[in-house]
């Protein structure tokens, strides 16, 4: 079993149990009554520069617990105040230590866009992620059929939610493509083996069509890899571990958005 298998799996256990305390109507009726969301696309894109996504990341299956984060909405705080465009709130609990809690908490706290990243297997996770004030939601490639993909995408803006569709190859970047995906994520962590490949955004950018939003997830270390994946077509960055584990998150930010090349993609 891959470690995406073994994570999936835990996943639907725990909607399971979620699902059987509060039924889907009841969430969805909450996720509707809070409208749609902003449509993310210009805010991830408009204007020079690239964006930066700061994740609240409690631990990650490859590095374990990572840091505490008692407050999690003061975390997010910072971030934003660092320059983060949006804000990114890992809610799976088995491995990655987060909650829909902390979800609610941070949609409270911050006025930029909110994404619930997850594995998101089940329609009602997709309603939940709206019910808890997020903005946009996480869809893998890997983790849906071909059909699924396209249903979720669909599902997503049903939701008042911008979908960010995230792919690992080539192959996948066309599947999202196809599902009418305009916001892509590529991760550069497999998530069969957990393994970081640093040269896989820009292998896969080329085959990302123009006019849709690029994002490079994993890896980013500082401004360098920023830089790097800018050169190479990225309009935003999904950061994680190099924020969490800094002595202080809003310079962190800070600091990610200072290189001539983040700054302005047209540099060099």
């Amino acid at each position: 079993m891959s470690a995406l298998d073994d994570i999936v799996r835990g996943v639907r256990e725990d909607v399971a149990a979620r699902r059987a305390r509060t039924p889907e109507a009841a969430v969805r009726e909450r996720a509707l009554a809070r409208g749609a969301g902003r449509d993310c696309v210009p805010l991830l894109r408009g204007g020079p520069g690239v964006r930066v996504i700061a994740e609240v990341k409690r631990a990650s299956p490859s590095r374990g617990p990572l840091a505490g984060i008692p407050d999690p909405a003061a975390l997010a705080a910072d971030y934003a105040a660092g320059g983060a465009a949006a804000i990114s709130v890992l809610t799976e609990g088995r491995r990655f230590g987060g909650s829909l809690a902390d979800l609610a908490a941070v949609s409270a706290r911050v006025d930029v866009p909110v994404l619930r990243k997850d594995f998101v297997v089940e329609p009602y996770q997709v309603w939940e992620a709206r019910a808890y004030g997020a903005e946009m939601v996480l869809l893998i490639v890997a983790a849906l059929g071909r059909a699924q993909l396209a249903e979720f995408v669909a599902l997503a803006r049903e939701a008042g939610l911008t979908p960010l569709v995230e792919v690992h190859d080539e192959a996948e970047a066309g599947r999202a493509v196809a599902a009418g995906a305009t916001v892509i994520g590529v991760n550069a962590r497999d998530l069969t083996t957990l393994e970081v490949e640093r040269g896989t955004f820009a292998r896969v950018a080329p085959h990302i069509p123009e006019g849709l939003v690029r994002i490079a997830e994993s890896g980013v270390r500082g401004p360098d890899d920023v830089a790097a994946h800018v050169r190479a077509g990225a309009d935003a960055v999904l950061v994680g571990e190099s924020l969490v584990t800094h002595g202080s998150p809003r310079t962190a930010v800070t600091e990610l958005l200072s290189t001539p090349h983040a700054q302005d993609p047209a540099a060099g």
